[in-house]
């Protein structure tokens, strides 16, 4: 790294104090940022990719987000508790936006937002219809790129409604590219990269390229513009003055903002001159929308009235208002450039000269600060496919982060200024959330598709977060257990469809591995570790409270984010009336019992008083183990298959519901081991436990229960005995039944023939191997684990065998895959899992990357092959990608995985 500064580039600091001494300029950034000596956070892209559609937007009496605020509102209705845009960034408040707007010529609006259907709309739910990647981005955004393929055709807004209408739940999802628009490449590509010269000093370089074979037209509008604080009346915000943006000069925009500051947006000349301002006001157009008369002379919308329909009186004379754009217009020849560059900085941070060289120097040294910077977190030996796909997998990661605003209270109560909502919303969606007061940067499952924080999905997030930005994994693992997040009973909210729906307890188990992950053995943040404790117990009561209805350590919990995966409805009354006794839940909560184990050990280290909560949650662990293993005789656990199941409990009576899916898999994931060394330096605790090996020996059968036949100086804790989890592996590591190419599928594919079928309740269910996209409406049909992998779970097995071979050793091999005759060991297995995983995602001999669909055949055609899309889950038998396409949280866990194939890499 040099030590020189670019020609007008604010370095990171290289001042004393740094917890990263020689490390790279990025690494320097984060630690400015952590210790607030420079806020290099405060600008990112934290903009929604949509706020309609959103719970928070909703305001009916119904409770039908989408219908209440649809798509074809967003271009003109000012938005309560956000803001979305095309590629764009904000400040961590929201407060001033920045994105592009474009248009072909042909769209009937301009292109401000990304376009999808909604959950009704489309044939497996709610799906974006878009063409962007995510291919750049550093912890701080000191740099981020994003791409984005714009057709010069008409976008076919009908045509993608049209045909999904006629499409059912066994016909895959109609995509842009199969509707043609993006044939022969006639697209725009539109690139646009960000460099901080300062944390209040933004370089932002547009460059449109026309990709078809043909000349075509251009319109290119980066608008700036305030969310809209103001129409809602004086409640936390809106009691300041109302902000504006006016113009200083044909290249200047000037922002005035009470809490932001003053801000200057400079517009580079462009061969022909300076393109000209619009101005109107982030404000609704009721006159378009309801009828009724605007609240302002100028409305949202007025930029599409103006350059699509030429309407000259749309945006403001006076040349003043709370959105501001400039209208750039080109005609592209074939294969052409254009290059928009502007800057936007705090007027107190103005630099010597904005644009030419110093401009040109900063983008540069924040591109090789990128990659000087993942050459540090990446494995050396990794191949450049997989540091391509790890790069990619970060840069998406980083993207969607948002701001998520939503004060539960206030949109119960509706806004002083507003008309007041129906009285029956009081008692409907959240109600029982009023302390809820969200106004933060949170990691989001995929900005588009779910731009809203899910509990369960943001602890798999800061895995892969934990890497490259510590301080913001703990900081977001925290936030959901302070007070004006968790409920008062020790519920951690779940997401904004329901807040008060169950995930899977797996928030301990991510603090556990961020504590591990971000520090070396004796220089751990222990008081993170102990904060994130303390508000755990809170958690774990209320799991225990409500989900164990009769003390019997097996648990319920309902779907626990495996939608459509059971028999029945998880989240509803079974039909047949009982009680659902679920392998995951119970499996779930002894996973949950291990981790505080882990925890509560750790911090006995420093603080003896940890030693008795550790006893707790080590004898609740063997309570939950015993009872899956054996209360009623078995448990769960079924003899004659040799497998874990979920099971109907009817007047006292259990019924096994022999369908072997993910559901049957989780128990595998509750392992611990306990060093002796460290109950050597824990008398009171050790002391506990030798009573228990001493008296309750007729444990030792079913469950694996402070065994010590693996490694000298360990003991092991897990729910399956050792001949109980090599029965397992047969069916985990069996090509017929859950091994795919591409890792664990969700479901045994033995039913893709015969499916699984039982009588209830005068009613027929069935459940079949679907590895593709669901059949079914449960949970809206947007997601299915009924045979596809996901990364997650299969994450999670990857780490049990892991921790299994660290006790076990080379004394415990499998067969790999089952019946093929090769025995290897369970971190043999744990390696392949991860090649296959990243397989997904690798290109093949003929150049396609198995998670690719049709976005191959164009991408081929620009020759731009190493861009990557991340979906939600994939195909069970051919690795494509289906959900969600930009769910780079959770599947950014495939950055690990890349750790396992590093050897692979090193040989090719």
């Amino acid at each position: 790294m040099s030590t020189n500064p670019s020609p007008g580039a604010e370095p990171a600091s290289t001042e004393s104090g740094s917890r990263f001494p020689g490390k790279t300029a990025e690494h320097l950034r984060l630690d400015e940022d952590a210790r607030r000596v420079k806020n290099w956070k405060r600008w990112g892209p934290y903009l929604a990719e949509r706020q309609w559609g959103t719970v928070r937007e909703d305001y009916s009496a119904d409770g039908d987000a989408w219908k209440y605020f649809p798509f074809d509102h967003a271009a003109a209705r000012a938005y309560r508790w956000g803001e979305d845009g095309l590629l764009g960034l904000t400040d961590r408040e929201g407060r001033l936006c920045f994105a592009l707007a474009l248009w072909n010529g042909k769209d009937p609006i301009l292109k401000e937002r990304l376009f999808g259907l909604s959950g009704p709309e489309g044939n497996h739910g709610e799906d974006v219809k878009e063409a962007y990647f995510y291919t750049a981005s550093t912890p701080t955004h000191s740099h981020l790129r994003a791409v984005y393929h714009y057709p010069q055709a008409e976008f076919p807004y009908a045509r993608l409604r049209e045909e999904a209408a006629r499409r059912g739940r066994d016909v895959p999802e109609f995509e842009l590219a199969d509707t043609g628009v993006l044939a022969e490449n006639r697209f725009f590509e539109i690139a646009v990269e960000y460099a901080k010269a300062g944390p209040d000093d933004i370089l932002i370089e547009i460059t449109a390229t026309n990709r078809g074979p043909e000349p075509a037209p251009l319109h290119v509008l980066p608008t700036l513009w305030f969310r809209n604080t103001w129409s809602w009346g004086c409640r936390h915000e809106g009691c300041t003055l109302k902000p504006r943006i006016s113009p200083a000069g044909m290249d200047r925009l000037m922002t005035h903002h009470e809490s932001l500051g003053r801000f200057i947006f400079d517009l580079e000349r462009q061969p022909g001159g300076y393109p000209p301002f619009l101005f109107t006001d982030n404000e609704t157009n009721a006159r378009r929308l309801f009828g009724s008369e605007n609240g302002a002379s100028h409305v949202k919308d007025a930029f599409h009235d103006h350059v699509v329909r030429g309407r000259q009186d749309a945006v403001n004379p006076k040349r003043t208002g709370t959105k501001a754009a400039a209208w750039c217009r080109f005609e592209l020849a074939p294969g052409e450039s254009r290059v928009v560059r502007a800057r936007l900085y705090a007027e107190e941070c103005a630099p010597k000269k904005v644009f030419g060289e110093p401009f040109a120097a900063v983008l540069a040294a924040r591109r090789l600060e990128a990659d000087e910077f993942y050459r540090s977190v990446l494995p050396a030996g990794a191949g450049s496919e997989e540091r391509n796909v790890a790069r990619q997998a970060y840069a998406g990661l980083l993207w969607s982060k948002q701001f998520y605003h939503l004060v539960v209270q206030d949109w119960l109560d509706g806004d002083p200024a507003q008309p007041r909502p129906p009285a029956a919303r009081r008692r409907g969606r959240n109600s029982d959330w009023p302390h809820l007061f969200n106004r933060d940067v949170i990691s989001m499952p995929d900005k588009w598709e779910y731009p809203w924080f899910a509990a369960w999905d943001l602890a798999f997030h800061m895995i892969p977060f934990a890497r490259v930005d510590a301080d913001f994994a703990k900081q977001q693992l925290n936030l959901l257990l302070r007070e004006w997040y968790m409920h008062p009973n020790g519920q951690i909210p779940a997401y904004e469809w329901n807040f008060s729906d169950v995930n899977p307890p797996v928030h301990a188990w991510a603090c556990w591995r961020v504590y591990k992950l971000t520090g070396p053995r004796g220089g751990r943040d222990r008081l993170f570790l102990s904060r994130v404790f303390q508000k755990l117990l809170v958690n774990f009561t209320w799991w225990v409270n409500r989900k164990d209805p009769s003390g019997r350590h097996l648990f319920a919990g309902g779907f626990l984010g495996l939608d459509n995966i059971g028999v029945f409805d998880r989240s509803k009354p079974l039909p047949t009336g009982g009680q659902l006794e679920q392998a995951d839940g119970t499996a779930w909560m002894a996973f949950y019992c291990g981790t505080m184990l882990a925890m509560a050990l750790e911090l006995a280290e420093g603080d003896p008083a940890y030693e008795d909560i550790a006893s707790k949650f080590f004898e609740h662990f063997v309570a939950i183990a015993d009872a899956m293993n054996r209360l009623g005789g078995t448990g769960l656990w079924h003899e004659e298959d040799g497998f874990y199941y979920d099971q109907l409990l009817l007047d006292g009576t259990a019924f096994p519901l022999r369908l072997r899916s993910a559901v049957g898999i989780i128990p595998l994931f509750a392992v611990e081991f306990i060093e002796e060394a460290r109950l050597d330096r824990l008398p009171g605790f050790a002391k506990r436990t030798r009573w228990f090996l001493e008296h309750r020996k007729d444990l030792t059968g079913q469950i694996t229960y402070l065994a010590t036949d693996g490694q000298a100086g360990r003991r092991l804790l897990a729910i399956p005995s050792r001949a109980r989890l090599e029965r397992m592996l047969k069916y985990v590591f069996d090509e017929n039944e859950f091994l795919s190419p591409f890792g664990v599928r969700s479901l045994s594919r033995a039913y893709a023939q015969q499916p699984f079928v039982i009588e209830a309740g005068g009613e027929r269910y069935q459940v079949g191997y679907v590895p593709g996209e669901s059949d079914t409406g449960l949970f809206g049909g947007n997601s299915n684990w009924r045979g596809p992998v996901w990364l997650p779970l299969n994450f999670l097995l990857i780490e049990a065998l892991e921790r299994y071979h660290h006790f076990y050793g080379d004394t415990l091999k499998v067969e790999f895959p089952t019946g093929s005759g090769r025995r290897i060991t369970l971190k043999e297995a744990s390696v392949e899992l991860s090649r296959r995983l990243l397989g997904l995602f690798m290109p093949g001999a003929d150049g396609r990357r198995p998670c690719h669909g049709k976005e191959w055949e164009y991408l081929r055609g620009i020759g731009q092959e190493e861009l990557v899309l991340f979906h939600e889950y994939f195909h069970g038998d051919n690795g494509l990608g289906l959900g969600a396409s930009h769910q780079t949280g959770w599947t950014a866990l495939v950055t690990h995985l890349v750790e396992a194939a590093e050897p692979a890499a090193a040989k090719k």
